[in-house]
């Protein structure tokens, strides 16, 4: 069983609020960016990233399943949760080869851009330094690019 789109909604963050919201879920990676407003989203998205104690049923929902939340920086908005900024580029950067690079890279950059042309503020766990470095560049010029 497939959830409705973002197409059926004004916004993302509308559409993922209510897909999500108040569920035993926490929104993460792609999806955390779209509710943190770091990534626009794709027009008539479907696929949803979560972490959740269970699989779910629907099949356009990419369950990262875990034991626990307690170890997971969250975020409350109205009746859902997300990863925070740290937490959602660090789970990107640690799974590098198998997440959507163009919403981390316009998420950092959209980051670099509010924060003075500064990544300050982001705690980089030192794992993922190699692959953030990799992309930082890139995320510097995103806006520049014609």
């Amino acid at each position: 069983m497939i959830s409705v789109t973002s197409g059926d909604f004004r916004g993302n963050k509308l559409w993922l609020q209510a897909v999500a919201g108040g569920r035993d879920w926490v929104l993460c990676h792609t999806s955390a960016l779209e509710c943190l407003e770091l990534f626009v989203g794709y027009l008539n998205e479907k696929q949803i990233d979560v972490y959740a104690k269970e699989p779910g049923e629907y099949e356009n929902i990419n369950y990262r399943i875990v034991d626990s939340f307690d170890d997971i920086g969250i975020v409350h908005f109205r009746n859902m949760r997300y990863t925070s900024v740290n937490q959602t580029v660090n789970d990107m950067l640690s799974d590098f080869d198998n997440i959507d690079e163009q919403s981390l890279v316009e998420a950092l950059a959209t980051y670099y851009y509010r924060h003075d042309d500064s990544f300050d503020g982001l705690e980089i766990d030192f794992k993922n330094q190699a692959a953030f470095d990799s992309i930082s560049d890139w995320a510097i010029e995103y806006y520049n690019e014609d």
